[in-house]
């Protein structure tokens, strides 16, 4: 079962992350192996959404829930899909600069050993490009800095 954490340190305010990562409903545009998103419902504080993942011939789609607590923090609870669990929570806080220390936690099962068996495989590069994938939409969407994503980021994995 895949786990990973991390802290990222990123240039722009804790609103500005917290908005990109909640824009769930463009995560199509941005994010690797998105390929569909539905947005069943959204407030200021929950919503729902439908997401289709797909790598080649391999598509699996989930519904999640996203509780949202304006701006330091976004928790996202599993709802119905090919997983045994899903658990995925967002912090974020100002780093006294206007930039964020961003705390990001996921952990998830798949119900099928195979496809556990395939994720356990690719996690590690998954992870690394989605990650990067946030970052260079928070680079297009607010600017670019001279300061680098990672200027303190530390990362802890389990398997």
């Amino acid at each position: 079962m895949p786990r990973h954490s991390e802290t990222r340190h990123l240039p722009y305010s804790p609103e500005q992350m917290f908005d990109l990562v909640a824009d769930v409903g463009r995560y199509r545009e941005f994010l690797p192996w998105v390929v569909a998103v539905r947005v069943r419902s959204n407030s200021g504080t929950e919503m729902i959404a439908d997401l289709v993942v797909g790598f080649k011939a391999l598509r699996e789609s989930f519904t999640s829930k996203v509780t949202k607590t304006r701006p330091e923090r976004l928790s996202v609870e599993y709802v119905d899909g090919p997983l045994e669990h899903l658990i995925n929570d967002w912090t974020f806080r100002p780093d006294g600069a206007g930039g964020t220390l961003i705390d990001f936690k996921v952990d998830f099962a798949f119900r099928s050993r195979i496809f556990e068996a395939i994720a356990g495989q690719v996690f590690e590069r998954a992870l690394r490009k989605m990650i990067g994938a946030f970052e260079e939409r928070a680079a297009v969407l607010y600017g670019s800095s001279d300061a680098p994503g990672i200027s303190k980021s530390s990362a802890h994995n389990a398997a």
